[in-house]
């Protein structure tokens, strides 16, 4: 079915989550007319009341104008009950868009079997989380490239624009889609892989992070007294390690002219700022997918990525995982050299 207008002017949306509403009501200034539901009736307080807001997915479905382009904002569990929800209500030549970060080798087969009905499907890796309204969302883009082309204004409605950073010295003239913050990355599948590889490099910054202002945290310990006994090392210079450091003050300091300055970095000032010891937070950090995927397919192309696993793997000891493989090797310990287990209560090394 050929397209009814030479670019998009209206847009069904389903998930009105997180980012779903912000991205809805991003769109909408844009003068996009959004079609939207969500399962939640109170969602319709977060949009704006140009849209046009569905009590179900077949009245959603009945207010679009074929051929109808459906962006699905929606955890990747949730994505195919939701096509198939969809499929005997769309016709062929509408296009759906799964804006989530589901796996890219889902998306090549949920395209291939929407092709055999005659329906369009393209992938779409955002970031920005819940800021973007404010910040723009960067997205990666794959599939379809008439149906990009089709579908550029809402990407560019939803990007932060070429004033969001510095333009790189050299680059002038009209400002490419990649330097406003969105990116066709190739055919069906790219989008997310490209979101997929973005998030595991996160995974690694956080961890590096973590781990750094966790050094500063602890470089007191040669203030702590610690019991000498047969199980713990002793801190050969206690002297070496009596610094006392304002860890909030240097994430904030290096937000400032440091190489190590970013986004994230600029997120934990603002948490530490509130709470410099962090106490509302258990240290649980969970992992929705794409750090496992980014490690996956490093193996299966066989290209080393240690810092990103290891990252992965931190948030799985983070969440208590570790805990049987530690009572093995303390289990061990034990039975070949009689060494009795510290509690938490007793190890010198614990720290604040």
């Amino acid at each position: 079915m050929a397209l009814s207008a030479s670019t998009c002017q209206q847009l069904g949306f389903i998930g009105l989550g997180r980012m779903g509403a912000a991205m809805v009501r991003r769109i909408t200034q844009a003068g996009i007319q959004c079609v939207v539901f969500d399962k939640n009736p109170d969602s319709k307080q977060l949009v704006p009341a140009t849209a046009v807001f569905n009590t179900t997915i077949e009245e959603m479905v009945g207010n679009l104008q074929a051929p109808r382009h459906i962006w699905l904002m929606l955890p990747a569990a949730v994505v195919d009950s939701v096509i198939e929800t969809l499929l005997p209500l769309l016709e062929k030549g509408d296009t759906l868009i799964d804006g989530g970060n589901s796996h890219f080798t889902e998306d090549i087969r949920r395209a291939k079997n929407l092709a055999e009905k005659g329906i369009h499907y393209m992938d779409v890796g955002v970031s920005g989380g819940v800021w973007g309204e404010e910040r723009g969302y960067c997205h990666m883009i794959g599939g379809p490239k008439d149906r990009y082309d089709f579908l550029e204004p809402v990407f560019r409605a939803l990007a932060p624009g070429v004033d969001s950073a510095p333009r790189t010295a050299g680059k002038n003239g009209e400002p490419s889609p990649a330097e406003q913050g969105y990116l066709y990355c190739g055919e069906t599948g790219a989008g997310h892989f490209v979101k997929m590889v973005h998030n595991g490099i996160e995974y690694g910054m956080m961890a590096a992070y973590a781990e750094g202002l966790s050094i500063l945290k602890h470089a007191n310990l040669g203030h702590q007294t610690v019991e000498a006994d047969a199980e713990t090392s002793p801190l050969e210079h206690p002297e070496y390690y009596q610094y006392n450091l304002p860890v909030a003050d240097i994430s904030e300091l290096w937000r400032r002219g440091s190489v190590v300055g970013s986004w994230l970095l600029d997120l934990i000032a603002q948490e530490m700022h509130h709470s410099p010891d962090l106490e509302s937070y258990e240290g649980r950090v969970s992992d929705s997918g794409e750090g496992r995927w980014t490690s996956t397919a490093a193996i299966d192309l066989g290209v080393p990525a240690p810092v990103l696993t290891s990252a992965l793997y931190s948030r799985f000891a983070s969440r208590g995982n570790d805990l049987f493989a530690s009572r093995i090797q303390s289990a061990m310990r034990h039975a070949f050299g009689g060494h009795q287990e510290k509690t938490a209560d007793s190890d010198g090394n614990k720290g604040a």
